[in-house]
């Protein structure tokens, strides 16, 4: 961070860490943006990071765009099949 960078690559930063050891990771970015106003480039397969972290997001599939917009839209209202049915696999809480 001395160097003051404006953007920050991130591949897979949260990968195989215990979700405790994630949320302290998210969390801990998050600080860093706020206070040093730097962006992220986040790269990752877990959508709740995506959820947690990203204002805007981007599907990627074979190294192309699928599907882009901002982070609510993307993933409340999917308009790309390939979208749809990356967010139908994740697991979800079944709450009675």
């Amino acid at each position: 961070m001395a160097v003051a960078p404006r953007v920050i690559v991130c591949d897979e930063p949260t990968s195989a860490l215990d979700v405790s050891v994630q949320a302290q990771i998210l969390n801990l970015l998050r600080e860093l943006q706020r206070e040093l106003g730097v962006s992220y480039l986040f790269i990752t397969h877990n959508i709740g990071v995506v959820e947690y972290i990203a204002d805007h997001v981007a599907v990627m599939r074979a190294g192309r765009i699928e599907e882009q917009g901002d982070c609510a839209s993307v993933l409340e209202r999917p308009r790309n099949d390939y979208t749809r049915s990356l967010l139908a696999a994740v697991p979800r809480l079944v709450t009675a």
